[in-house]
């Protein structure tokens, strides 16, 4: 039997900036040869959903066609990242994925990747091409994470985050920018919120579902509202976040005194646990339906609390996490909620 050298390169990849809010699916190439057999890439299935932390594997498997076929071509102004690339025994993954992925190869056909403990930036397109003489195809998976999208502004108040400055807020909070599809994703879900935030492409959103005159309009239709893209230094807006699943215990501590915020923190340290972040809060009352009605400091100085099941007195209208907002420090009692996170 011919043994015949293949490469795989396996790469993640984002629509660059365009107007309007046109979805990002990547079409799969396929290309056209008029005589013999014809190299074709298969992805079983186009979207995975996992979690962070989570293992998991997005399917690719390469064939011979002997009849032609056509497709369209996918959207223009693609930009890559390498992510894993074998040819023969010689194999090499890239940046944080190092360690982390490795290709299945259940079959001698067998191009797809495993990913391994999953971080909140892999969410994401990914490219499977197998280049296999003067052929190559590509076929492309989307892998999506279980999460929770959240506005997040500073005690500074609202609009006051450059792009720049927005990631490291999301990133302190335990989370990341998020993208046009998850926010689309927690517009459809419910999410309302009149504030403009910064998303991962460098654009300006926020999503409607009850139009009314400060948010747009009252005569509006319910959307996702696109300011546009601007200038990643000078303009300045909130943002919204992403966050997933943590490996650890989100908990209100039980302390016989309400705390300033210095107590706040002193009081989890000497608990063995953390004061916990903004992103964490979110992922627990979403993920977990953590719920509860007395309002802790939180690491980034703001005091909030997580509502499951809206009651009198406890958020009545719906499920939410509450603000009471960014009081002093020094002189504000209240209790407070921690992270111990597993080893």
């Amino acid at each position: 039997m011919k043994s015949l050298l293949f490469l795989v390169l396996i790469s993640v990849c984002w629509a660059q900036p365009h107007p309007g809010n046109s979805s990002l699916e990547h079409e799969r190439i396929v290309h056209i040869q008029e005589n013999g057999p014809r190299l074709l890439v298969v992805a079983e299935q186009a979207k995975i959903f996992s979690q962070r932390g989570g293992n998991v594997t997005l399917p690719c498997k390469f064939y011979h066609e002997h009849t032609s076929a056509a497709g369209a071509a996918g959207p223009h102004r693609i930009r890559e990242v390498d992510v894993f690339v074998a040819m023969g025994q010689h194999k090499k993954s890239y940046g944080s994925y190092q360690g982390r992925v490795w290709l299945r190869q259940s079959s001698e056909n067998d191009a797809s990747l495993v990913i391994s403990s999953i971080t909140l930036e892999d969410y994401g397109r990914y490219k499977c091409e197998v280049i296999e003489g003067l052929e190559d195809d590509t076929a492309v998976v989307t892998l999506n994470l279980e999460g929770v999208v959240f506005p997040y502004s500073p005690r500074l108040g609202r609009y006051n985050l450059n792009f720049h400055e927005a990631r490291r807020a999301c990133a302190e909070q335990d989370a990341v920018v998020a993208s046009f599809d998850q926010l689309y994703d927690a517009w459809r879900s419910g999410l309302d919120w009149c504030n403009a935030g910064w998303l991962s492409d460098g654009s300006v959103q926020y999503p409607i579902t009850k139009p009314r005159e400060p948010c747009g309009g009252k005569n509006t239709v319910p959307g996702v509202r696109n300011y546009g893209f601007w200038d990643k230094d000078k303009s300045r807006y909130d943002v919204f976040c992403f966050t997933s699943n943590f490996n650890g215990r989100f908990y209100y501590l039980i302390h016989p005194t309400k705390l300033t915020y210095d107590e706040a923190v002193a009081a989890c340290q000497k608990d063995g646990a953390q004061i916990a972040k903004v992103g964490q809060i979110f992922a627990a009352w979403k993920l977990l339906g953590y719920d509860r009605c007395d309002a802790g400091w939180l690491a980034d100085g703001s005091v909030r609390y997580p509502i499951a099941r809206p009651r009198k007195r406890c958020s009545p209208s719906e499920a939410a996490v509450r603000t009471v907002g960014f009081p002093d420090k020094k002189h504000k009692l209240y209790g407070v909620y921690c992270f111990r996170a597993y080893n």
